[in-house]
């Protein structure tokens, strides 16, 4: 990890089961509770990054304000349909940004958080 990268994510949820199902059946994350903090529910992408799902007594709700994360897929139309399927919904479908940037697309999970795919 270098200076200046993302090393760690928080997301809200006032459903942790809900959203482990939902990231582990769309992206493959990976989910571990931490002894000693029950209410946060740590995740690990498939190349290691991590993050966490905070459902604390001083989490925010999930809402769809704030900035977009971008998660890579290989196929946006097939993911945002498993995303759909689960409880989540498209808010901006799979849309061109370049040839050489590729594409995008931006969604909410299925407890309200705002993410975003990409795709080259």
């Amino acid at each position: 990890m270098a200076q200046g990268d993302f090393c760690h994510v928080s997301l809200f949820t006032n459903d942790p089961n809900a959203s482990q199902e939902f990231y582990e059946g769309i992206f493959g994350w990976t989910f571990e509770i931490i002894p000693g903090f029950a209410t946060y529910l740590m995740f690990r992408t498939p190349n290691g990054f991590g993050g966490g799902f905070d459902s604390g007594p001083n989490a925010d709700q999930p809402d769809g304000n704030g900035p977009d994360l971008h998660i890579e897929v290989d196929d946006i139309d097939a993911t945002l349909a498993k995303i759909n399927e689960a409880g989540g919904s498209t808010i901006v479908p799979k849309t061109k940004i370049s040839d050489e940037f590729g594409h995008f697309a931006i969604f909410t999970d299925n407890v309200g958080n705002r993410l975003a795919l990409w795709s080259n």
